[in-house]
């Protein structure tokens, strides 16, 4: 083999890397491969930085390659060091710091920039665009010191924008030149029933306002609008519109216009010089959607393989919306116009709508708000131009499932061309996923640890489970074993007998020693091992905040707006004027805007600050009612004998007892209790997953209730005679299903899995009850309420997690 060409990549994005990535399978050993990429990163997924904002991901979640597969591909990497000079006589690139590197191809692959409006005052602290990390920590450094949030804008990335900053814990208003939001995308209705939802979510809209200065002094204090009115704000996030980065480009004497001018193979005005992404201009278009930059990718890749390939001609484009609770797409040419008909559907009682549009006998355009499960089906039309005469209504109401032809959801899958795109936020193809299967990727898991189909916001999923019931079966080898999740297959009793065995310590010793596929793990397995880790080894382990739920951390339920909910445990639902009092004051004193009795009988203190949780904490000077943890929540309780002329026993001194008993005691999922003084059952004892009724005598002891989505009454273990005893079952019960259950399993599901009858085999034997009571006294032994140890620990509460930019494992 000859010498290898030398190959530089100038920008470390996404479009450029999904192109090295196609060279390196086409030619793996063609290329001496150097890339330079302006931010300290590897290569991330741009897109899903709202996710970031949002808490649904982690930074270290939306990368997509990291430094290890640089190393591996054997190519040269320099982050933080942007290229500032092309030398296309000498073929040579000259980066920031000095480095130089020749080429016999190059790529530029420069992105785009956020577009800033010239506003007076745009150049004041707290006014950013939302493009890239170092605006993502921006953002989350300022919501911890400001308040009111502005974002200019109300397209795709302005309300992405918008729902991160609202969970942030901000006050958002979006601000709009036009009459309704993402007209590039939504028809006005659709838009309509969007902004309706989002204010639901808690985001304020100022529509037709123009933007006329920012004021402020040293930081922006608000927005001066056109009409004369204006708006108080902190921050502000300008997204109005991106400009293709071309700088470099011009000033080496390619051909530019709005981005750098390619041809149908990606070829600049100077040869072996290419431009792929946002930056590239193709036949007067910029695309700033990442699947038609994939597609560019592709033919360039091919290009630069030496395969024969057409030309890219093109991209037909669609949307989704990547905000929480909200689904919305659109693809194609969806605005009527003279030479178009467009078919409409509305529900506005379950809150759907969907628009197709029609040139002659093909499908052009389609806009769905609600349910997008027609999305791809109506894409893979429109970009196949195959007429659809006669199938009109069928395409308006739906492809109903079972019908002939294309109209199921199976045949609907294998009706696609292979390379057509299933997962856009990563741009992996049916084929790909295909090829992934008939390789023995046999389970979603498997899929996204070799393709990342459905590993970036999941709206795929679907669509990768179908391509496995279609091509998964038994001639593509035997299915991969499913686990906890997709980043190990073992399952959880697996995982347990492996910790014991072999004695494991904390959750980077188990995901190395027992090989899980994701080094760092996931928000499925990351709290699971926690807590098999806490139970397993209570006096030993140290709980790991950073692997818990964000509400655990944060101490506090997070609400839709932002803010947070608190509440102090009431012991059996008894309270005293005192404790009312306390927090009475604690409400008036940091504006608590609700206070609510909740129906566990507490008292919830409702839209806290997050700034303001460790001092609402502290004066209240109550324990935590854990209303956010997987743990004992309430303990219900009727007034029994102690008033009502029908109670037979103590039940409000039994209901506080067992509460002071178990409170702070970790649980698989969440558990509530209660107490009721007679058989007519006030308390609900019998959709608990602990019930205890008080009889003639003595007590009937009641297990796995569920009042939630799916209500299960309880059934009965046993009847007891003595509080003593109530309290021997109950703590035996509650650590065998401590120790027993899967994590995120609540009582009911545990049973109906493993049977009563087996559980009340282990508690009927007197000496096996004993042993489990006495180990939750071990894993209850030296807990305390977790807002005490924050008050009491200066250096603790300057460092408390909730009020760092950290991100929770799962918002």
């Amino acid at each position: 083999m000859g010498e290898k060409k030398k190959l530089v990549l100038v920008g470390n994005g996404m479009a450029g890397v999904r192109t090295i990535e196609h060279v390196l399978k086409l030619t793996p050993d063609a290329y001496e491969i150097t890339v330079f990429g302006a931010e300290p990163y590897p290569n991330y997924n741009r897109i899903m930085l709202s996710s970031v904002l949002a808490g649904g991901s982690d930074m270290k979640d939306i990368v997509i390659n990291d430094w290890g597969w640089y190393e591996e591909n054997r190519i040269k990497l320099y982050t933080g060091d942007a290229v500032v000079k092309i030398d296309a006589g000498k073929r040579k690139v000259v980066s920031k710091s000095g480095v130089t590197a020749e080429y016999d191809a190059l790529i530029l692959a420069t992105g785009s920039n956020p577009f800033i409006l010239p506003l007076p005052g745009a150049d004041k602290e707290g006014v950013i665009g939302f493009r890239d990390i170092k605006d993502c920590n921006l953002m989350m450094e300022a919501s911890k010191k400001y308040k009111k949030a502005a974002v200019i804008g109300g397209g795709l990335l302005g309300l992405e924008a918008a729902r991160g900053l609202l969970h942030l814990g901000m006050d958002v208003s979006v601000v709009h030149l036009n009459a309704y939001l993402m007209e590039r995308q939504l028809d006005e209705p659709a838009a309509k029933m969007l902004q309706r939802e989002l204010e639901a979510q808690g985001m304020q809209f100022l529509m037709e306002k123009q933007t006329a200065g920012i004021r402020g002094n040293r930081r922006v204090t608000g927005l001066d609008f056109a009409d004369g009115t204006s708006l108080e704000a902190d921050l502000v996030v300008m997204a109005v519109g991106i400009k293709p980065n071309v700088e470099l480009a011009k000033a080496s004497g390619l051909n530019v216009n709005r981005g750098i001018v390619v041809d149908d193979y990606l070829e600049t005005s100077v040869p072996g010089i290419y431009a792929v992404g946002e930056c590239a201009e193709h036949r007067g278009i910029a695309y700033g959607l990442v699947a038609p930059l994939y597609e560019q990718g592709s033919v360039l890749a091919k290009r630069l393989a030496g395969v024969e390939t057409a030309g890219y001609a093109g991209s037909v484009t669609s949307t989704k919306l990547k905000v929480s609770g909200v689904d919305v797409f659109s693809a194609g040419y969806f605005m009527e116009s003279p030479e178009t008909r467009s078919l409409k559907i509305q529900d506005e009682l379950d809150g759907t709508y969907k628009k197709i549009v029609l040139q002659g006998d093909r499908l052009v355009g389609a806009v769905l708000f609600g349910d997008t499960s027609d999305g791809t089906s109506l894409f893979s039309l429109i970009k196949s131009r195959e007429p659809v005469a006669g199938k009109e209504k069928e395409l308006l109401l739906g492809f109903p499932a079972g019908s002939s032809g294309a109209s199921s959801p199976a045949a609907k899958l294998a009706a696609m061309a292979n390379d057509e795109i299933i997962c856009g936020c990563n741009g992996v193809s049916k084929g790909a996923i295909i090829d992934a299967i008939h390789d023995g990727c046999n389970t979603v898991g498997a899929i996204k640890a070799c393709t990342k189909a459905s590993g970036s916001c999941g709206g795929c999923k679907p669509l990768v489970e179908g391509l496995l019931e279609l091509y998964g079966d038994g001639s593509v080898g035997e299915p991969v074993k499913e686990g906890i999740c997709g980043c190990t297959s073992l399952s959880r009793d697996e995982i347990v007998e492996s910790i014991k065995a072999m004695s494991l310590k904390n959750v980077k010793e188990v995901m190395n020693v027992l090989d899980w596929r994701e080094p760092e793990g996931c928000s499925k397995c990351r709290p699971a091992l926690n807590y098999y880790l806490g139970m397993l080894w209570p006096a030993e382990y140290r709980d790991e905040k950073e692997s818990r739920f964000a509400n655990e951390r944060f101490h506090a339920n997070i609400q839709k707006d932002g803010t947070y909910s608190v509440v102090p445990r009431i012991y059996g639902g008894v309270t005293s004027p005192g404790d009312l009092k306390r927090i009475a004051a604690v409400a008036e004193k940091y504006d608590v805007p609700m206070v609510k009795f909740t129906g566990g009988q507490r008292i919830d203190l409702l839209g806290v600050k997050k700034e303001d949780l460790p001092k609402v904490w502290e004066e209240l000077d109550m324990p935590s009612g854990h209303a956010y943890g997987k743990a004992l929540r309430t303990v219900k309780t009727c007034v029994g004998s102690t008033f009502c002329r029908f109670g037979t026993q103590d039940s409000i001194s039994m209901g506080i007892r067992m509460e002071k008993a178990f409170e702070r005691l970790n649980t698989p999922g969440k558990v509530k209790l209660a107490v009721s003084g007679c058989p007519r059952n006030c308390a609900e004892a019998t959709i608990k997953d602990f019930g205890v009724i008080a009889i003639d005598g003595g007590w009937e002891l009641h297990v796995g209730g569920n009042g939630g989505v799916k209500v299960r009454a309880t059934d009965l273990l046993c009847t007891v005679k003595t509080e003593d005893e109530v309290m021997e079952w109950s703590a035996a019960f509650l650590q065998y299903y401590r120790e027993q259950a899967s994590w995120n399993e609540r009582t009911a599901q545990w049973i109906e899995r493993v049977g009563l009858d087996s559980i009340k085999a282990v508690l009927n034997n007197a000496e096996e009850r004993r042993a489990l009571a006495g180990r939750i006294d071990e894993a209850l032994a030296g807990t305390t309420d977790p807002w005490k140890e924050i008050i009491h620990n200066e250096e603790l509460r300057k460092n408390f997690e909730p009020l760092s930019s950290a991100q929770p494992v799962n918002g």
